[in-house]
């Protein structure tokens, strides 16, 4: 797995290097703004690519907005963010796209090594990564008069774990409960939220922005 990582923060950069480097992972290039990160991508053609939310000059959105360009430039490219806090409207044009390839992770994360690496393979595998207590707080700024209030508690605890990137095995791990109950929750899921199939949308990428839209939704009022 070949990574560019873009982060400003000179120990969290290096630290990220050394970690991955000890897993045996290629780190191509470290960089510290967006210009050095969008040329590192263009030489080095990584997989994955490792970017703060917030970097140089005015360190608002300049990671969101360089990823976007690199992921034009390489539609194939995994986006694993990193934030220093839950940023919603980030974690929502995440997934608008369609959530492959991508992840969102607070910088907390990183320290639990597993966790981070997992949420890392993960999006080189195609899926996405979101930060569970990022999930968590969206989740309970859902507005209560949305098609969320009809699920159970039980399927808003399996939608929380689809958010988080989680695959039906490793959603019934979690929750101590077979294969087929999950898959048994998820079709429920899908028809309470009116998601019939349908080949032009992912229904696990559709019935997670859903929440995340209707917390964007209370946001704003």
């Amino acid at each position: 797995m070949r990574i560019v990582i873009a982060e400003d923060d000179p120990l969290l950069r290096e630290g990220l290097a050394l970690l991955l480097r000890a897993e045996s992972l290629d780190v191509v290039a470290t960089t510290d703004n967006p210009d050095a990160f969008l040329a590192a991508v263009d030489e080095h053609d990584p997989d994955v690519a490792i970017v703060d939310v917030r970097m140089p000059p005015t360190h608002t959105d300049e990671g969101i907005v360089a990823a976007v360009e690199a992921r034009r430039r390489r539609p194939e490219l995994a986006v694993l963010v990193l934030s220093a806090y839950v940023e919603q409207a980030f974690a929502t044009e995440l997934l608008a796209g369609g959530g492959a390839r991508l992840g969102y992770l607070l910088k907390e994360r990183v320290g639990r090594v597993e966790e981070f690496l997992d949420a890392l393979h993960r999006v080189r595998g195609g899926g996405m990564a979101i930060d569970p207590d990022v999930v968590a707080q969206l989740l309970a700024r859902t507005r209560p008069d949305t098609k969320l209030e009809r699920l159970s508690p039980r399927e808003r605890e399996v939608l929380a774990l689809m958010a988080e990137g989680l695959g039906n095995t490793a959603i019934a791990e979690r929750l101590v409960v077979t294969d087929g109950a999950v898959h048994k929750h998820i079709r429920s899921i899908f028809a309470k939220l009116d998601l019939p199939p349908d080949d032009r949308a992912d229904r696990r990428v559709t019935a997670v922005l859903r929440y995340l839209e209707a917390a964007d939704s209370r946001r704003s009022r």
